[in-house]
């Protein structure tokens, strides 16, 4: 089992930055990809961006390139979510994911076998 709580949610204006960070427990957590997802009222949960075991490689939706960076520290267990430019159409829940071992996708929620509780992140207009 990998536990996964995330911090940093919060209220932000158009334009604003937001840092979220999920500390993981349990499992070696060095041995896991990472993503992020977004979930927004009436929407689908859908994928914000994905790291791998080392860091070397990183994937983001197209509506977040250049926004946000995925970034992790395996010494801490944690992987962040650094947030730019922020829009209103950002406002969702954010959720951590631990991606795995033997899936081999990126951009599919089934993809993810571990999940955090969520942090809302509001962008106001």
């Amino acid at each position: 089992q990998v536990q996964l709580v995330e911090s940093g949610g919060g209220l932000v204006q158009a334009g604003g930055s937001l840092r979220l960070s999920c500390v993981a427990s349990g499992r070696t957590f060095s041995n896991y990809p990472m993503g992020w997802f977004r979930q927004a009222p009436g929407k689908e949960r859908e994928f914000v961006a994905a790291i791998t075991t080392s860091g070397s490689r990183t994937y983001y939706a197209d509506s977040v390139k250049g926004r946000f960076t995925i970034s992790r520290d395996n010494a801490k267990n944690m992987v962040d979510l650094q947030m730019n430019s922020l829009k209103p159409e950002d406002t969702a829940v954010y959720y951590c994911a631990a991606r795995g071992l033997y899936s081999s996708g990126w951009y599919g929620s089934d993809d993810y076998h571990y999940w955090g509780q969520g942090t809302q992140v509001t962008v106001s207009s």
